[in-house]
């Protein structure tokens, strides 16, 4: 009799235990009364770098930022103190960096928001050239560049300012100041 009375007890305990530990479970998964945010981010990196490689396998232009934030609705990065490298052959790279940035999901635009500095250093044959300008949007896939704010560009003791620009960083290298343009060009 005490061995029947122990298994009818520890069968009650069992038959508790998976009723309570199904009650948790459709407690936990209930729907919250309120709705997802539409633009959360789920995921983010701080000091990242990415780098993506031209078809002869050497670096073709190279990303990084002090801190990257996903967002999966609409498959947007937001940045951080973002820089950009924008590699040629056989010539120094381009040096792009801003405030903060913005990359379109398919990642085929970045817009370099804020102030935003270009340099490339000088090397044998080559003047060296500072841009500054604000809300650059960039066209990695075609080596371009474009705003629409104001850009003061500086060569040596050379400077060209305008309002809005276009700039090829491919060869051949063309840079269009679209309005406004002067500047001062010395002869050596």
């Amino acid at each position: 009799m005490i061995v029947g009375t122990k298994n009818l007890l520890i069968g009650g305990v069992l038959l508790l235990l998976v009723l309570g530990s199904g009650w948790l479970n459709r407690a936990t998964d209930r729907k919250s009364d309120y709705p997802p945010a539409a633009h959360t981010p789920d995921y983010f990196l701080n000091h990242f770098t990415a780098v993506t490689m031209s078809e002869k396998g050497k670096p073709d232009k190279q990303l990084s930022a002090d801190r990257m934030v996903h967002f999966p609705d609409d498959d947007t990065t937001e940045l951080i103190q973002p820089r950009m490298l924008i590699f040629e052959d056989e010539r120094p790279p381009w040096k792009v960096r801003s405030e903060t940035g913005w990359v379109s999901g398919d990642k085929a635009l970045v817009l370099l928001q804020g102030k935003v500095n270009i340099d490339r250093p000088a090397a044998t044959g080559i003047r060296p050239i500072h841009i500054i300008t604000r809300d650059l949007r960039v066209q990695p896939n075609n080596n371009y560049a474009e705003t629409d704010a104001d850009a003061y560009t500086k060569s040596r003791n050379d400077w060209i300012e305008s309002t809005g620009m276009q700039i090829w960083f491919a060869r051949p290298i063309r840079v269009k100041l679209l309005a406004n343009v002067r500047g001062r060009y010395e002869i050596e």
